[in-house]
């Protein structure tokens, strides 16, 4: 079947979808070429189709869901891909959908950020059954990213992502919750998180930080707008990227989600939980997105026993080790390390009346926080002394230089 891709109101290109891998065959005219999702390659009057192929996939729910396969069965679904076109790729992080050919749809009358639509998806997500009716499919769950159960929903007009947790702690909607406070406390842009209860099970919930005029462009997509050199680091082309587009801020923005990833021990920060804000219609760079997603940190899937300030736990996206991607910070004189005394009593304080995390694992939680803090203070105070070593020795060097010059 033919379709238009279609940024708002403006008409992209045209395409060919095969409904039933879900899979883009073929691309035909392209109207606006400057309105091609960031890091798809228009070279030589061609898209790379492979690439936009890639895109429109990767908006469908991952294969990796939490229950998934039993709700693609109650929404007689054969995989995740097939739902993309029963909701028109509409979103709610960017303002990108597809209409087919020959119809008269209009942004203004379908877009989700102004118009209600359907809970049936999120509610299946979550597990229940909806028998006594046919089922609606025009959900933004549809595009929803990430492997824990979520769902959108509108609450007094808004828009809120429900997200829950796994394992037997449940752990994740708390971690969010206190990672909200502790970059609360050090001032740091973030999406704040609450902890609600539904059906005596912990969930987060947060609104969106996108509208209709704004849209979300993850990392991975402003890493693929330029060729990564061999001898450049993973972070410095990712750094170099965004440069080149013209995102204002990356550093300071790089420098506080690494410190706050450090300190929550963030053990999932991929290419796909962290990017940019644009305008959707002028395609100007706001800059870099609030902190958010910040749930599977705090040694979450740990016992016990194994939670402790130092434990070997992966580190994603620049290094494998937090100690490591610490060495990418650029500076540390922003922080007000007396915000962060005491921060471990906030974790406290929102796990009390849980269910799932116990005394002890609270309290080996909260000792590890209190080391985190100490031990980031110590690197940062080694750091700024070797800066501050380097700096006296370079402004030497300046003056004999110039001493030198006089001489001669």
């Amino acid at each position: 079947m033919n379709y238009r891709l279609m940024h708002k109101n403006v008409p992209v290109l045209e395409f060919s979808l095969d409904e039933a891998t879900g899979a883009i065959v073929s691309i035909g005219e392209v109207w606006h070429k400057e309105h091609i999702p960031v890091g798809i390659s228009y070279k030589k009057g061609k898209t790379d189709r492979t690439a936009l192929n890639n895109w429109w996939q990767r908006r469908a729910i991952p294969a990796s869901r939490q229950g998934i396969r039993d709700a693609l069965q109650e929404m007689n679904v054969y995989m995740t891909q097939n739902l993309l076109d029963k909701c028109m790729g509409l979103s709610l992080s960017d303002q990108y959908w597809v209409c087919p050919e020959n119809s008269l749809f209009a942004w203004k009358e379908i877009n989700f950020f102004e118009n209600v639509f359907s809970e049936d998806v999120g509610n299946i997500l979550f597990g229940k059954k909806i028998s006594d009716r046919k089922i609606s499919l025009f959900s933004p769950d549809n595009t929803s990213d990430g492997w824990l159960k979520k769902k959108w929903s509108i609450i007094d007009g808004k828009r809120y992502l429900i997200k829950g947790g796994s394992g037997i702690a449940r752990q994740e909607p708390y971690n969010e919750a206190f990672a909200s406070v502790l970059m609360e406390r050090l001032k740091i842009s973030h999406i704040p998180y609450k902890l609600i209860m539904q059906e005596g099970m912990p969930y987060s919930i947060c609104e969106n930080f996108v509208d209709s005029n704004t849209e979300l462009v993850s990392a991975w997509y402003l890493m693929q707008t330029e060729k990564k050199q061999n001898h450049v680091s993973v972070y410095q082309h990712f750094i170099n990227c965004c440069e080149g587009l013209g995102v204002p801020g990356v550093q300071d923005a790089m420098d506080r989600m690494l410190v706050t990833d450090y300190l929550i021990v963030n053990e999932d920060r991929h290419l796909n939980n962290f990017g940019a804000i644009r305008n959707a219609e002028t395609l100007e760079w706001t800059g870099m997105a609030p902190v958010y997603d910040s749930g599977t940190s705090l040694w979450f899937d740990l016992p016990e026993a194994m939670i402790r300030k130092d434990a070997d736990v992966i580190c994603k996206p620049f290094k494998t080790s937090h100690q490591e991607q610490m060495q990418l910070v650029s500076s540390f004189e922003w922080i007000d390390w007396s915000a962060l005394s005491g921060i471990e009593e906030e974790f406290r304080e929102i796990v009390k009346d849980s269910l799932f995390v116990s005394e002890k694992r609270r309290d080996a939680i909260c000792n590890a926080i209190k080391g985190r803090v100490r031990m980031l203070k110590e690197y940062a105070d080694k750091k700024g002394k070797v800066q501050l070593a380097v700096s006296d020795r370079t402004n030497d060097v300046e003056k004999d230089t110039a001493y030198s010059g006089k001489n001669f």
